[in-house]
């Protein structure tokens, strides 16, 4: 049974930030740190991209495409997209009861 990232355990948000970026298109390393920088605000360092792209495709998240000018490009397989989806499910649940715990208190 899929779970989302729980299985990631505190490199879940990397691997969630890189799962959101690959759910537009394939991407290459550099275009996925500049995707989530445009995100967050905040761009991952190369150990953290690598770290999470290499973990992702150990599960089966993400695969690899044919190599394009020296770059390698990931896409999200149907297997990532049902992960991403089942997280971001669970978030926004998570958010809509703090958000209306905030609103009572």
């Amino acid at each position: 049974m899929l779970t989302g990232l729980s299985q990631l355990g505190r490199f879940s948000e990397p691997a969630l930030l890189i799962l959101i970026s690959l759910a537009e298109s394939a991407k290459h390393g550099y275009a996925m740190q500049e995707d989530i920088a445009a995100l967050t605000g905040e761009r991952p360092g190369p150990g953290t991209l690598y770290g999470a792209i290499r973990r992702l495709e150990e599960q089966r998240l993400i695969e690899q495409l044919p190599e394009e000018d020296r770059r390698k490009p990931y896409r999200l397989t149907d297997l990532g997209a049902q992960a991403l989806q089942a997280e971001l499910v669970r978030i926004r649940a998570m958010a809509s009861t703090g958000l209306r715990r905030l609103a009572t208190a």
